[in-house]
């Protein structure tokens, strides 16, 4: 695996995956995938997952190796009507000079009006013979169902089986990575850094390279990165201080609200008595799926540990 770009400082763009091969996915999509490349066709398709996990990665990788000619547009700057009925229309509406098929990209495609939506059910069948839209979204259940019906779903979620495989993969690329970066390191704490932030490839890299500023990464970085962010946050839902839980989500707002939730499912459950595991897990489970749909994720959220800290029986 080469860089992408020997220039660029940023490594998650720098060591993007060109071609399927090096995209770290799951066995059974990475060989439907590779059927693609090898017919040289791609169908219209919705990717599905939760934050760098590879879906646009894998979207560009497919038109690299099947040259086609693409475009990619960034829906949640460009998401209403217009967009489709100039920019997207004609650009699939035009030949390629080299008679490649032509590939829409629409990522974080979650965030497209209804209106929007609603439109592409005819765009897509009016230019299948010439043009290929493939949707990146994190929540598939914010594109309406005749999207669905019109194009191949593939679901980022990685299997329990192949977890294992993956994570190895993921220490072996970012091994990689820091050699080809000469940047001194210890194994042990790159698995550390992996497993911490697993499956999320893209934070891995940036960690990574955050961590790297000084040419080394080993253990002194766990020491400085070992205390608990949600330690604030656990004490201010026991002594329910709503001011600090406001200011805590606030400050955390570069948290992904998935984690979030599923963090505190995994925590929750050694700082509450057993009587309240079950308001516990319906509250989260409530406002994780809120989360798909609401216009404020940090007002979800505080919502979300209100409620938790007024129901719960804290240790």
């Amino acid at each position: 695996m080469n860089p992408v770009n020997k220039n660029h400082w940023l490594w998650c763009e720098k060591w993007r995956p060109q071609v399927i091969d090096d995209c770290v996915l799951p066995a059974a999509t990475k060989e439907t995938f590779k059927q693609y490349v090898l017919d040289g066709n791609i169908p219209s398709m919705i990717l599905c997952g939760g934050p760098g996990s590879g879906k646009t990665t894998s979207a560009r990788a497919l038109c690299n190796e099947t040259k086609s000619d693409w475009m990619i547009i960034n829906c949640s700057d460009e998401n209403g009507i217009d967009v489709l009925r100039t920019k997207i229309k004609q650009f699939a509406s035009t030949v390629s000079f080299s008679d490649a098929k032509k590939v829409v990209i629409l990522d974080e495609s979650d965030y497209l009006s209804p209106n929007a939506q609603a439109a592409f059910r005819g765009l897509i069948e009016e230019y299948a013979k010439n043009c290929t839209f493939i949707f990146t979204c994190n929540y598939k259940n914010k594109l309406i169902e005749p999207l669905h019906s019109r194009c191949v779903v593939f679901d980022y979620k990685i299997p329990t089986v192949e977890k294992p495989s993956i994570a190895k993969q993921v220490f072996q690329r970012m091994c990689y990575v820091l050699t080809e970066e000469s940047i001194t390191f210890d194994k042990k704490v790159v698995a550390e850094l992996v497993q911490k932030y697993f499956p999320d490839f893209r934070r891995m890299l940036n960690e990574m390279q955050r961590y790297s500023a000084k040419g080394t990464i080993d253990t002194g970085i766990l020491i400085a990165g070992g205390n608990d962010s949600y330690a604030p946050l656990m004490e201010a839902l026991k002594e329910k201080k709503y001011a600090d839980v406001r200011k805590w989500v606030s400050q955390n707002s570069d948290i992904d609200s998935a984690k979030i939730f599923r963090d505190l499912y995994d925590i929750l459950h050694e700082r509450v008595s057993p009587k309240s595991f079950g308001n516990m897990v319906l509250t989260i489970a409530d406002y994780s799926y809120r989360s798909a749909f609401v216009a404020d994720q940090e007002i979800n959220t505080v919502a979300a540990l209100v409620t938790l800290m007024m129901d719960l029986e804290f240790k």
